[in-house]
């Protein structure tokens, strides 16, 4: 029996020497230090010693336990030391190398341009309102003084969901809207999304933005309206920049105009840019008709208005020479990064 521990002892230490892993370690342990482990299997055989040669054989067994786990315990830290290592090496970073580049957003062009009229209202005491995107038919047409027979709405390319349901084809029911909640005085923008059934062109989209505005007031003349919109476009395109007024008809305004600005090109000259006109439109605007102020609960003998309405995209192509409207909605980083 002497003999066998001393097999054990030398066989086990010469395992654990050469074991590579934790996992493989692990095994050595049980299979020589378990339960079930050669060393516990020669132990079972100490009852057929003699009573002088047990103490001897059992002191010697002790030893060779203590003998192995000190081993075993010496080997495990050795293992878990050069495990870090490798981790250390494997994940060491050369800090002279250069870094990677990594792309910063950035903000859109219509954003860009949609901030900065904000904050030009903003400044002229305007309030930025929003409404709902899928509009009740009163509220995108009716209210606005366009019954359903009326033939500005065939020009409209409205897209339905139901009879009375529809993706808004202005941002004007936000007015409506807002001019049923409070009372005068009133001064609102309203920018966002709106629909219409258009062929994608370069020109024409089926999703674009609009920013209308909104002034209701005791005494509000169309001369506020002029002085109004002369600072925006002043603010949006510089202060040379030059307007004209052209009388024009829609429904929900009377009298109704549209508004060009001086080609900042060619300085009224014409050229390309303005097809030689000299002069470019950028938007539409009022006095608010009577019935809408009705319509809404103002009186119109007590109160007056004037709305417009502007196209952001027309105003950002514009802005930065862009002569393709689905640029902006492409998502293409190389036209996005110009920004």
């Amino acid at each position: 029996m002497r003999n066998a521990l001393e097999q054990i002892k030398n066989t086990a230490i010469e395992k654990l020497e050469a074991c590579s892993d934790l996992k493989a370690l692990d095994e050595l342990k049980v299979k020589y230090l378990g339960k079930k482990g050669e060393l516990t299997a020669i132990l079972k055989q100490m009852g057929k010693l003699s009573p002088e040669e047990r103490p001897v054989i059992g002191q010697l067994a002790n030893e060779v336990r203590a003998k192995i786990e000190e081993e075993v315990t010496q080997r495990i830290a050795q293992l878990k030391e050069k495990q870090l290592q490798e981790q250390l090496k494997a994940e060491k970073i050369d800090v002279t190398m250069p870094g990677k580049k990594f792309d910063v957003g950035k903000k859109h062009p219509l954003t860009i341009v949609m901030d900065e009229i904000k904050e030009i209202f903003l400044g002229m005491g305007f309030d930025v309102v929003s409404g709902p995107e899928v509009e009740l038919d009163y509220y995108n047409f009716e209210a606005l003084n366009l019954p359903k027979d009326h033939p500005a709405r065939d020009t409209q390319d409205t897209f339905y969901i139901t009879e009375n349901t529809l993706l808004r084809t202005q941002t004007s029911p936000v007015q409506i809207r807002t001019m049923e909640k409070r009372k005068p005085p009133i001064r609102i923008i309203s920018p966002g999304r709106v629909y219409r059934s258009d062929a994608l062109d370069a020109t024409h989209s089926p999703v674009f933005h609009q920013i209308e505005g909104l002034v209701v007031d005791k005494g509000v003349t169309m001369s506020d309206l002029k002085g109004t919109l002369e600072m925006f476009i002043k603010g949006l395109y510089g202060e040379d920049s030059q307007i004209r007024f052209r009388p024009h008809h829609f429904p929900f305004t009377e009298p109704s105009a549209e508004i060009d600005v001086m080609c900042f090109n060619c300085h009224g000259e014409g050229c390309r840019l303005c097809k030689g006109e000299g002069w470019i439109e950028v938007l539409g605007a009022g006095m608010v008709h009577p019935k809408v102020l009705l319509n809404c609960g103002i009186d119109p003998e007590e109160y007056s208005g004037f709305a417009f309405g502007v196209g952001l995209e027309r105003v950002v192509m514009r802005r930065f020479n862009i002569d393709d409207i689905r640029m902006f909605f492409e998502n293409d980083m190389r036209f996005l990064d110009q920004f």
